[in-house]
């Protein structure tokens, strides 16, 4: 009886532990299945030609592997094999899109509420992407406000699955002695990316570019920091041009936190490094583009100093109101 009894459990661990393994071989398959359809999405959106040979390398497999899961997907009427490479079904676009639109979200999430480091959020993101359970993401968009771009400026999709044009010009189509703002900063390859981080480079900083040596690097004038880019981060910067400031050097914006008593000016933005929480703090207090905010009272140490703002006295810590970015125009109330 005690025999038995041990079999019986012996077969039970054994049967639990197959199955556990069977169902992560299935997500596993699952997720590798989605990222081809998220490389097919990419090519497609550049213009680029997806093959056997790009999935495998997008994918860190060995082409056998890539060629086993393409037959797989296209098996699931996901893709087909067309005269000049790899294309999406519609089914297959749906699926890619919702799995676009479930990464850029989380990227939000990440960056803006739990604050992580954005060489991580990519990385994690990816992971969490393949994690959606009912209307998750879409609970998710909601909670973050509805946004329109993820940390780098990528559009995401709506619920409908529908996609906004990648924004700007690349800095190595830019012309020389021309100001622009970013709008995107591309996250593929890693390596480059991690070289974006590294420049504190973000969406919504002022650029010039001053100019592009015998070595390809690329000279630019950032927020009053003068920088030199390689020809590959330079292609993964995307602007757009400034309308309203004529294309001269840039200089070193001015921060609410120089102004002084009784000093009037009129905010331009809130720095684009101050994120989540804290920023809409800032905006919830009024501290918008296009106001009117003047210094008034300043305690000992110039620490904190109340601000009027919208008719009302604002308390702000130096380190806050240094996130806050001045109009070179200064005006009275």
């Amino acid at each position: 009886m005690i025999l038995t009894n041990q079999n019986s459990d012996a077969k039970s661990q054994q049967s639990g532990l197959w199955g556990w393994l069977s169902r992560w071989k299935a997500r596993r398959q699952q997720h590798r299945m989605e990222d081809l359809l998220k490389h097919l999405h990419a090519c497609e959106r550049r213009r680029r030609t997806a093959s056997v040979e790009s999935a495998a390398g997008f994918l860190h497999v060995s082409t056998r592997r890539a060629m086993t899961l393409i037959a797989q997907a296209e098996a699931r009427g996901l893709l087909r094999r067309a005269a000049n490479g790899l294309a999406l079904t519609d089914h297959g676009r749906e699926l890619a899109m919702a799995v676009l639109r479930a990464h850029r979200l989380w990227e939000r999430y990440l960056a803006d509420e739990a604050g992580m480091p954005l060489p991580r959020v990519h990385a994690t993101a990816n992971r969490l992407e393949h994690e959606r359970v009912g209307d998750q993401v879409d609970e998710l968009d909601a909670v973050l406000g509805f946004p329109h771009t993820d940390p780098h400026g990528d559009p995401i999709p709506s619920a409908a699955g529908q996609l906004a044009a990648v924004p700007g010009i690349a800095l190595t189509d830019w012309s020389t002695g021309e100001a622009g703002h970013i709008v995107h900063l591309e996250d593929e390859p890693a390596f480059v990316f991690r070289q974006i981080v590294d420049l504190k480079l973000m969406p919504g900083q002022r650029l010039q570019l001053q100019s592009v040596d015998e070595h390809g690097q690329y000279e630019v004038n950032i927020d009053g920091r003068t920088l030199l880019l390689s020809p590959q981060v330079a292609a993964n910067v995307y602007l757009e041009p400034l309308q309203e400031l004529h294309p001269t050097a840039i200089a070193a914006p001015r921060r609410l936190s120089e102004l002084h008593q009784s000093e009037a000016a009129v905010i331009d933005r809130i720095d684009d490094s101050l994120r989540g929480l804290s920023r809409r703090r800032l905006l919830d207090l009024g501290m918008t583009p296009g106001t009117v905010v003047s210094a008034e009272h300043t305690a000992m140490f110039r620490d904190p100093t109340a601000y009027r703002v919208r008719g009302t006295l604002v308390a702000l810590r130096r380190e806050q109101a240094d996130r806050i970015l001045l109009r070179d125009e200064s005006t009275g109330e």
